[in-house]
Parts: structure tokens; sequence; C-alpha cells
């Protein structure tokens, strides 16, 4: 009797070079406190576009609770709230840096592409904490360049005690 044999997974492809610089920016964007940049990324289409962090990855956001769950409403509220400054949970700010890696494709219609990313991201504020897991950005490919319509942000600890999420995770 022989052993079966593993089944062997389909390759995915890498993020060509402009969707990944994107990300980039949006990360980096974020840990700058570069809040009205970092907002100007995203489409101004209120049906589609989502910011999410669910307590559990397979939540259903229109019947569970979330960290947070935001339209493009919302997330222009939420920049012009960090921008004010007066953020008691983030005085001081927090000083962050975030990695990105482990990108791949797992949707290409030619029109939007979504990437499925690690993260680790470093936060220092009063103490150092630190944030990992997965990360799904979609990015509508357009004439005038790329455009994010949806960002899910999956934490590895979101079932147990989360801090405040009081900055861009």
């Amino acid at each position: 009797m022989t052993a079966a044999s593993p089944t062997r997974l389909a390759l995915r492809p890498i993020p060509d070079a402009e969707i990944l610089s994107f990300l980039y920016l949006e990360a980096r964007l974020a840990d700058e406190g570069r809040y009205s940049e970092w907002e100007a990324l995203w489409a101004n289409d209120d049906v589609r576009v989502e910011y999410r962090v669910p307590m559990h990855p397979e939540d259903n956001p229109r019947t569970t609770l979330a960290y947070i769950n935001d339209n493009r409403r919302r997330i222009k509220s939420r920049v012009a709230q960090l921008n004010t400054g007066n953020r008691h949970s983030q005085t001081p700010p927090s000083v962050m840096r975030r990695v990105l890696s482990n990108s791949e494709v797992v949707e290409d219609d030619g029109d939007t592409v979504t990437v499925e990313s690690n993260f680790s991201l470093f936060e220092y504020r009063i103490r150092q904490r630190f944030w990992a897991g997965r990360v799904v950005h979609t990015v509508r490919r357009s004439p005038d360049g790329p455009w994010l319509i949806r960002k899910v942000v999956h934490l590895i600890d979101a079932g147990g005690p989360v801090d405040t999420l009081a900055f861009l995770i």
C-alpha cells in the first residue's frame, strides 16, 4: 500500500508592480498619519466602498458587529475626526510602521483586483504594541490610476480582547 500523495495547491500570481506600489503607499500614508492623502486613495463610490475589521473572519457585515465597519461616508468622517487632533485615545499620536508580505492575487477581473497579504504593524504610543493578521485589498483599475474600493483587516487576535483601534489599521 502506498501513501496518498498530497494535493498540490495552485500557485497564485504576484500582484503587478503598480498595484503593489499602491498598497505600499496606502500603508505608508496610514503609518505617517497623512489622513487626507490616505482618504484620497479611496474611490468615491458609496455603494461598493468598504473598510472593515471584523471580529471573526467569517462574520457577515450585515448581521454582526465589527471593530470597524465603514462605508465611504464613514471613512470621510473618520478622517475628519483624526484630522482634528482631538482624539484623546491618540494623545500622544501613535508612531507606526507596518510591513505587507506574502501578497497574492486572489481575484482579477481586469477592472478590479483583490490582493490578500499578511501584515504586521508595530505601534508605539506610551508602550509598544504589535498587530498582525491578513489584509484583503480590492483595487479598481482606471485610466487615472488605481482606487481603493475595499479593505478588510483580519486580526489574528480578533477573537480576544483588542485594544482601541483609534488609528488607521
